[in-house]
């Protein structure tokens, strides 16, 4: 049962839940305003990686873009 985050179109406000089944996901609100007006977010994962035997973590970041909101994943030991 994956936890999915959504965002409110009226509000703007970003929350995340547990989702059971696709059913329920009609029938959500936005907890602050109560709005059916809701867009499910990308999520960023939760991986970790390893390098030469150490543990690092990515970092992420989030902005407005365009079509909503964006993230970057920025993973050790690689550059662009």
């Amino acid at each position: 049962m994956p936890i999915y985050e959504f965002v409110c179109e009226d509000c703007e406000h970003e929350f995340e839940t547990l989702v059971r089944n696709r059913e329920e996901v009609d029938d959500l609100r936005c907890p602050k305003c109560n709005s059916p007006r809701i867009k499910r977010l990308m999520s960023a994962t939760g991986a970790i990686i390893t390098e030469g035997g150490g543990s690092a973590k990515p970092s992420v970041e989030s902005h407005k873009c365009e079509t909503g909101t964006c993230s970057h994943i920025n993973l050790p030991g690689y550059s662009r």
